[in-house]
């Protein structure tokens, strides 16, 4: 019987040597894999008040969309800089690779909503605590923070929980 890992492909050397790609398109591509994935993100959510699912750029945008869906919430990107026409707050954080900035709207989370961040890959953690750091200044309170994979050797999860974040991850894969 298939686990989620076995639906992800790893593609070596991208986006640059020594790298090891964990692809989740052939888990998204795949109807049963997919499906397993969104269940098991969700499973751990059964009996929980979630008011937003917020997703974050881009794989987080095909998932979130489906949990959200199953959980009959709205659903809340947060997107690149420069993404999102209306009026935004930004937030700046490091990549793997650099720096980069993210938005969401000043109006898509109001004080005291509940929020699952959702996002398929969990790294060294500054996409998604930047994320965080939007959603809790427009006052959303975070309920979890859920992903596919976890790259332990990169510190994110331990990141997360030292903000005091809850957080699910479907695998995890060492290395980088």
């Amino acid at each position: 019987m298939k686990t989620v890992r076995d639906y992800i492909r790893t593609i070596v050397d991208f986006p640059h040597e020594g790298i090891m790609f964990r692809d989740v398109t052939t888990l998204f591509a795949d109807a049963r894999g997919f499906r397993m994935a969104i269940d098991q993100m969700l499973h751990p959510y059964a009996g929980i008040d979630i008011d937003k699912v917020v997703g974050l750029e881009a794989r987080g945008f095909i998932l979130g969309g489906a949990i959200a869906h199953q959980l009959s919430v709205g659903f809340v990107p947060i997107r690149k800089k420069g993404k999102l026409p209306g009026t935004t707050i930004s937030q700046d954080y490091k990549l793997e690779y650099g720096e980069a900035i993210v938005e969401i709207h000043d109006d898509a989370i109001e004080a005291g909503e509940k929020i699952l961040v959702v996002d398929d890959l969990l790294a060294t953690g500054g996409t998604a605590e930047a994320g965080i750091k939007l959603i809790e200044r427009l006052g959303g309170e975070i309920v979890s923070c859920s992903f596919i994979i976890d790259l332990p050797d990169l510190g994110g999860r331990k990141r997360l929980e030292a903000m005091g974040m809850d957080v699910n991850a479907l695998c995890a894969f060492e290395g980088l």
